[in-house]
């Protein structure tokens, strides 16, 4: 697997796990819907945030995007394919947008996190800082913050 920056070309595929991975936690279509905003990953994006992505034999499998405003950051997506999901690749990407993170200066990572991911973040060092409201109304995401060391 090697992990590269995103390229405006590769968003339909980005959405496309993005969309793939949070179905993948059995949601229904009326609520990926409801999503479709946050889920949709465009060339502006790419261009605007930091974003990678990891590749197995020139397939796409997963990737991050990172906004920031130093020295706080947002983790504003991290997706593995449905497919490619309990073979580490997550890890490795989470790893490495902390690297690049603190290579930019980035001091706290910030991430509302869908409910099923809570864990693999709070593993890997995040801690919950509170909530963030979502959709559908009523519904809450559990907002996380890990520090990055320089």
């Amino acid at each position: 697997m090697k992990i590269r920056p995103a390229q405006a070309t590769d968003a339909p595929r980005l959405t496309a796990i993005a969309f793939a991975a949070k179905g993948h936690w059995g949601y229904p279509e009326e609520w990926l819907r409801l999503w479709e905003h946050e889920l949709t990953v465009t060339a502006d994006d790419i261009r605007r945030h930091e974003v990678f992505l990891a590749e197995e034999e020139q397939v796409v499998v997963g990737f991050y995007a990172v906004s920031s405003d130093s020295p706080a950051g947002e983790l504003e997506h991290m997706w593995v394919a449905p497919e490619s999901i309990g073979r580490g690749i997550g890890s490795r990407l989470f790893s490495h947008a902390l690297h690049s993170a603190s290579a930019r200066g980035i001091r706290r990572l910030r991430i509302a996190s869908d409910p099923n991911a809570e864990g693999f973040y709070l593993d890997r060092g995040a801690r919950k800082v509170g909530t963030v409201p979502s959709t559908p109304d009523g519904r809450e995401l559990p907002l996380l913050e890990i520090a990055i060391e320089p």
